[in-house]
């Protein structure tokens, strides 16, 4: 395959690999890219295909540092907030790119409209600390608070904190487990994590990063500075509104993402956070998703804007409009993978169905790998799918050996095993035709051993 190189505030357009190639395409133009010091960022025209290429890209190169900035997953205008964990997880994908720890990454099109809180927001609510290093407590508990924290009597969800003596307990975002922080006096002895469950210490770790509990600020400035805008920019006795009285009270009500820019003088957009070096991938009918995502979203303004209860900002104040997200999409050097014409080098395979009901029911596959010339890799979709499918194989009288890894069957080159079974959640097989690189693959998977029913393209 050859990878195109584009400049800077130009576009290219390639079809759309067939099967799971376009995952075999990204992976490859993203390592050409961190080599170069750039991320490489794919909208996704539908949600589904940003998971997919999530799980897909590490079999083909899994030294890529691949991330996934999930949805909000609630329609424009919910009344409730999103789950804790789609929160933690958007801040804590947001820093690694501010930090230039990522190499890919990977989101749908209509979650790249959502507009965010500036960077600067982010860097000045994220803090770290280590052992063995001065800590002043007060000035943390502040601090947490300032980062939208929660102070309990016990922490069991990300965005917590309790302070017991010496002991600070506090559940990060974007970390997968709680720590626990031992102070001798104004210094951190040791720091441990702990089961939120139990409540009992477990190993230590050198040092935490903590990252804001909320995608806002809520102290008091910035619910000062909330209620000012809010009395700006919509109409009506604002005492009449439930988010209003309770951002006076200091409570954050549901669905006040939806409330976002009432919180900055200046709200950002996911192209802030990739800089102007980033390269960018528009994955699918992006143009489509995009105006569907604008229909649905000004119908539910249409509907919902005359409730004096509960008042709502214009779509463009919160979502970045289709025009202007292509225009932010023009200084960047830009792939746009469309179509479904056929590329040489990812080719269709051959019917090799399982037919349950006959007397050999994987007669085709058998048939198959007598006759083909190429090298094929079967692939279950984890180790245990894997390991059934081995026994599947061994019960019809077809001993294939078993990889960890496709640089480990690559490696063994022409001369080495033939046919082997990985494991790879592949979504669909492909025939990965280089024979100018000595590469002739086939990749069957489980939808084409079953049959199973394809993802709509």
């Amino acid at each position: 395959m050859q990878l195109p190189s584009i400049a800077p505030g130009k576009r290219f357009t390639l079809p759309r690999p067939l099967g799971s190639a376009d995952a075999l395409l990204l992976a490859r133009l993203a390592k050409d890219h961190a080599a170069a010091g750039r991320c490489l960022a794919v909208f996704t025209a539908e949600p589904a295909d940003a998971q997919r290429l999530a799980d897909e890209v590490p079999f083909f190169e899994p030294g890529l540092r691949v991330a996934q900035f999930p949805d909000w997953e609630t329609l424009p205008y919910d009344s409730f907030s999103p789950h804790q964990d789609l929160v933690s997880e958007r801040l804590a994908t947001l820093w690694r790119i501010h930090e230039g720890s990522v190499d890919l990454l990977l989101l749908p099109a209509t979650t790249a409209l959502t507009r965010l809180a500036p960077p600067g927001f982010l860097a000045g609510t994220t803090f770290h600390f280590k052992q063995k290093s001065r800590l002043d407590e007060a000035r943390l508990k502040s601090q947490l608070t300032l980062a939208g924290y929660q102070h309990v009597s016990q922490v069991v969800s990300p965005g917590e904190y309790a302070v017991r003596g010496g002991l600070i307990d506090l559940f990060p975002m974007g970390s997968l487990v709680p720590y626990r922080v031992d102070l001798f006096g104004d210094e951190v002895d040791s720091i441990r994590t702990f089961d939120p469950d139990s409540q009992r210490s477990l190993y230590p770790v050198p040092e935490v990063r903590l990252l804001p509990g909320r995608e806002f600020p809520m102290d008091e400035a910035a619910r000062t500075a909330f209620r000012s805008r809010w009395r700006e920019k919509i109409e009506g006795d604002p005492t009449r509104a439930r988010l209003y009285k309770d951002m006076g009270a200091g409570l954050a009500g549901g669905g006040i993402e939806y409330f976002l820019p009432l919180f900055f003088d200046e709200v950002a957009t996911i192209f802030d956070y990739l800089g102007e070096r980033a390269a960018l991938v528009l994955h699918g009918k992006v143009d489509e998703a995009l105006e569907r995502f604008w229909a649905d979203t000004r119908e539910r303004h249409r509907f919902l804007q005359h409730d004096p209860e509960r008042p709502i900002l214009a779509p463009a104040e919160v979502f970045l409009p289709a025009e202007e997200f292509f225009a932010r999409t023009q200084a960047h050097a830009t792939l746009s993978l469309r179509g479904s014409d056929a590329v040489d080098w990812a080719r269709p395979l051959p019917d090799l169905a399982m037919d349950r009901g006959g007397t050999e029911p994987l007669g085709k596959l058998e048939a198959h790998l007598r006759a083909t010339p190429h090298r094929v890799l079967l692939l279950g979709e984890s180790d245990g799918r894997r390991e059934s499918l081995i026994e599947l194989l061994r019960d019809h009288h077809l001993a294939v050996p078993a990889v960890d890894s496709l640089a480990e069957f690559l490696a063994q080159g022409p001369d080495g095993e033939k046919f082997a079974i990985a494991s790879a959640p592949l979504s669909e097989g492909f025939f990965w035709h280089e024979p100018e690189a000595g590469i002739a693959v086939q990749f069957v998977t489980e939808t084409e051993l079953f049959a199973t029913a394809r993802e709509t393209r």
